[in-house]
């Protein structure tokens, strides 16, 4: 397994408020995607700044607060998915994955409670 990149991922319900705190820190919009998981959108933004630091804001409407999580892109989702549980590490959606035509992802939850959000981007 090769991890690809790993930064810090925030879903909040207030994505722009948070996405301006980023950009006066000097972050500037990268990309944008946006996924519909359980009916619902989610809009990811993709920041990064001047130094190389990565960070991404997901607007998730509806989320009573905030949250952080670790994303981590790697090589080959099924090995690490599978390293992880190794670990103690549960998918915290069963075994329920978000799939993509770009991308594969799900919320891997640690025995002590931080979370990765493992995902492996798929090349067309």
């Amino acid at each position: 397994m090769k991890i690809t990149s790993f930064n810090p991922l925030i879903l909040t319900a207030d994505a722009e408020a948070a996405i301006k705190v980023f950009e006066d820190m000097g972050f500037e919009r990268r990309h944008k995607i946006t996924i519909t998981e359980d009916g619902k959108d989610i809009t990811t933004v993709r920041m990064k700044n001047e130094g190389g630091f990565y960070v991404d804001v997901a607007h998730v409407a509806g989320l009573p607060r905030d949250m952080q999580l670790i994303r981590m892109n790697v090589d080959n989702f099924e090995e690490a998915y599978e390293f992880l549980r190794s670990k103690g590490f549960v998918n915290v959606k069963g075994d329920h994955t978000v799939d993509t035509k770009t991308n594969r992802s799900c919320m891997m939850k640690s025995p002590t409670g931080f979370a990765f959000d493992l995902c492996q981007h798929i090349k067309e």
